[in-house]
């Protein structure tokens, strides 16, 4: 999940952005024990405008006023989880259950131009949501579990020195040839007999190299492309993709098992990166929340729910799920110039230039 790369001077994430807490945190713990983390920078609070398709901002009351009553819809839907209360009959998704509570809070706005502009900051908040969460939409999130995530307090920390810069301490503890790399597995075969339904906890066991094909025992043969290795046990942490289309195991994993891998989701996150020569965003602007007002997505730009500021020549939008799958088909250039269109619109701007470069 971790890649970090450079473009023109500027250390970028194209993977994992930040470290998500700070106490309690192990990634935290090791990354300032190595000195990753600048403990002197305080970060400023980011100054965020939004903008509806005709160029109009949205006042800077409204969208708090707006973004603190979703943020009570989010923490109502985590309630569940304890099981103090059911919810709402026929209710079984955040994202149904938010929805629910933007109507009945819309229901008492009287101005019809300040409802409209909340329904909007709502909408972009919800693609917000997806981003966050991993999913195409927030129907896809199940409602009561929801609270079972808990996060760590501290927010997000980003390291100056990229988030790679992890691995290098992590590296250095282990022993030498512990980690074959370029080594792609082909087939897992597992002994199935010895499968009760519950999980192991003997995580201690000895990998070793093996020649031969023939297993009779109750040993795990790893297949790589040009060598066996033989356990007593393996951890396998394959992508959730793989999981869900690649046949590795043999035998199959049992029945529950492949339910079980098949309800869990993860959806596509994306990042654009937009390089410009030159800075042409005020110095006061640091993020633009994009206040579509379609209901429904038409094209893939409309699911980029903002572009923010990494420095004054950089720009990032974040999109999801169906859209983002969309998007990765397509040519950078391409991706340029419609992000350009897209900036050109809510900030009715037409001199906003190109993009000199796109990363994604």
């Amino acid at each position: 999940r971790i890649c970090s790369t450079t473009i023109n001077g500027q250390q970028i994430e194209l993977g994992a952005h930040w470290i998500h807490g700070v106490l309690g945190n192990p990634m935290y713990e090791l990354a300032l024990a190595n000195g990753l983390v600048d403990i002197t920078h305080r970060p400023k609070l980011p100054s965020i405008i939004a903008t509806a398709m005709d160029g109009t901002k949205v006042p800077i009351e409204l969208l708090q006023e707006t973004y603190e009553a979703y943020m009570c819809f989010l923490r109502r839907c985590e309630d569940y989880f304890t099981g103090a209360f059911d919810p709402p009959p026929g209710i079984h998704s955040v994202g149904e259950h938010v929805q629910l509570e933007i109507a009945i809070y819309l229901e008492k706005v009287q101005n019809n131009n300040v409802r409209k502009l909340q329904r909007l900051i709502f909408n972009c908040l919800l693609k917000r949501e997806t981003c966050i969460t991993g999913c195409n939409n927030m129907v896809d999130i199940d409602l009561v579990e929801l609270g079972s995530y808990k996060e760590l307090q501290g927010g997000n920390i980003a390291l100056p020195s990229g988030y790679s810069s992890i691995l290098d301490p992590i590296h250095n503890k282990l022993p030498p040839d512990c980690i074959k790399m370029n080594s792609r597995v082909t087939k897992i075969k597992w002994p199935s007999g010895i499968d009760n339904g519950t999980d192991s906890e003997d995580s201690d066991k000895t990998v070793i190299e093996v020649g031969g094909e023939d297993v009779t025992n109750e040993t795990v043969y790893v297949h790589c492309d040009d060598k066996i290795y033989e356990a007593d046990s393996i951890i396998c942490t394959l992508p959730l993709g793989i999981l869900k289309s690649n046949d590795i195991f043999c035998p199959k994993l049992p029945k529950y098992k492949e339910k079980s891998i098949g309800r869990l989701l993860y959806g596509v996150v994306d990042k654009i990166f937009l390089y410009y020569d030159r800075p042409f965003l005020s110095q006061d602007t640091d993020e633009i929340l994009l206040l579509w007002e379609n209901d429904e997505i038409g094209d893939w730009s409309e699911k980029i729910y903002s572009f923010s500021k990494v420095n004054d020549t950089l720009l990032l939008g974040w999109l999801s799920g169906n859209e983002a799958e969309i998007m990765e088909k397509l040519d950078d250039k391409i991706i340029g110039d419609k992000c350009t269109e897209v900036l050109r619109r809510f900030l009715n701007d037409p001199c906003i230039p190109y993009p000199s470069k796109c990363i994604w």
